[in-house]
């Protein structure tokens, strides 16, 4: 399974987000050297996306105020 993808806050590229943390990635462009550099974007902390609903292997629980019965 593929980890959802999201705008990077600092170079705009579409990346994983992983543990609601942006995935490692380079700056986009080519790289000048041969030294791995990281964009600043790299592991921050995602928004949370309000088009995403929580979902338990593909079903999602209906929305009750206060808390949900056991049984």
């Amino acid at each position: 399974m593929s980890s959802p993808r999201r705008a990077c806050p600092v170079c705009r590229r579409d990346i994983a987000v992983v543990a609601a943390r942006f995935a490692r990635h380079d700056p986009p462009g080519a790289r000048g050297s041969t030294e791995l550099i990281s964009c600043p974007g790299s592991q921050t902390t995602a928004p949370l996306d309000p088009a995403v609903q929580p979902s338990l292997d593909g079903y999602a629980p209906p929305v009750f105020p206060g808390q949900l019965p056991l049984f």
